[in-house]
């Protein structure tokens, strides 16, 4: 992408702190009102690696089991107005996909391609709403694949854009497809979730987690769900001189995820992976850094 801004050190930096009081702020809240949260993916390993933020990383990351994630929006509204507020596709209908985030009150951060979409921008910590999968293995492949081909109606708003050739046309086909109708599918499985119920767990219209990095290391009912246990029983982690929630038996999730943890990645994979083409980070500044 042409229009990619490379951020300096200073302005990254920045951007972690920015998203470190968001952390923050929904530990505060999350706390106040029993509802568990745990940092996850590289937000986890950075806590366990790094005691803080993987340095080149340009995200936080939160995971909620769905019911968790139902009462947190009840009381979203106390967090705190001047340093974040809460958006899913039914708060900002035109925020389309099916992962929330907490936005940084203030703030701009337009991904690279997606200037023409419709959300409100600014940066961001994403929230990952963990739903019920079925127990058997075939229909936990048939789900799974069900949840890409709506994940792609979804992504058809970027791709049509962006994308060339006959991906270009099956993305702008698949895009008359309607974003309620998506959510309602959606719906459908999402209402069935429960904490007590023995079922393992996955983002649904987010690849698993179990695929993401490690493709098809593992079985076929550990690479599409992971265990609820998870993220229901927890320990805290240091991370920038705070204390976070994060699940109990992080050697097993962070394994799950990246096998060999602990080891870094060769220099030239240290990347991030939110490119921005425009950014405002000054929360007194509303003039953007094109």
């Amino acid at each position: 992408m042409e229009n990619v801004k490379v951020l300096t050190k200073e302005q990254f930096r920045t951007m972690q702190l920015l998203q470190l009081d968001m952390l923050v702020e929904l530990d505060r809240v999350c706390r106040k009102h029993n509802i568990m949260y745990c940092i996850s993916c590289g937000t986890l390993l950075g806590a366990v690696r790094h005691g803080g933020y993987i340095p080149w990383d340009d995200d936080a990351d939160i995971v909620m089991l769905r019911e968790e994630y139902e009462k947190f929006k009840l009381v979203a509204d106390e967090l705190n107005p001047r340093i974040c507020w809460l958006q899913d596709h039914f708060i900002d209908p035109g925020y389309l996909w099916q992962y929330s985030k907490l936005r940084r009150t203030g703030t701009s951060f337009v991904r690279a391609g997606q200037e023409h979409m419709k959300g409100e921008t600014g940066v961001f910590i994403d929230i990952f709403v963990l739903d019920d999968i079925p127990r058997n293995g075939i229909a936990m492949m048939i789900q799974d694949f069900w949840c890409f081909f709506l994940r792609k109606v979804l992504w058809s708003r970027v791709g049509k854009i962006n994308e060339k050739g006959i991906t270009k046309y099956i993305y702008s086909v698949m895009s008359h497809i309607s974003v309620d109708w998506v959510y309602k599918q959606v719906g459908r499985i999402s209402d069935k979730s429960r904490n007590g119920t023995p079922n393992r767990v996955r983002a649904l219209l987010f690849p698993s987690f179990g695929k993401l990095y490690l493709k098809n290391k593992h079985s076929v009912k550990e690479r599409y769900g992971m265990p609820k246990s998870w993220f229901t029983e927890r320990s805290e982690y240091e991370f920038e001189g705070h204390k976070l929630y994060g699940t109990k038996d992080y050697d097993a999730f962070l394994k799950y995820m990246y096998d060999d943890y602990m080891t870094l990645p060769p220099e030239e994979k240290r990347q991030p992976h939110a490119p921005v083409s425009s950014f405002n980070f000054d929360v007194g500044n509303t003039s953007e850094t094109e």
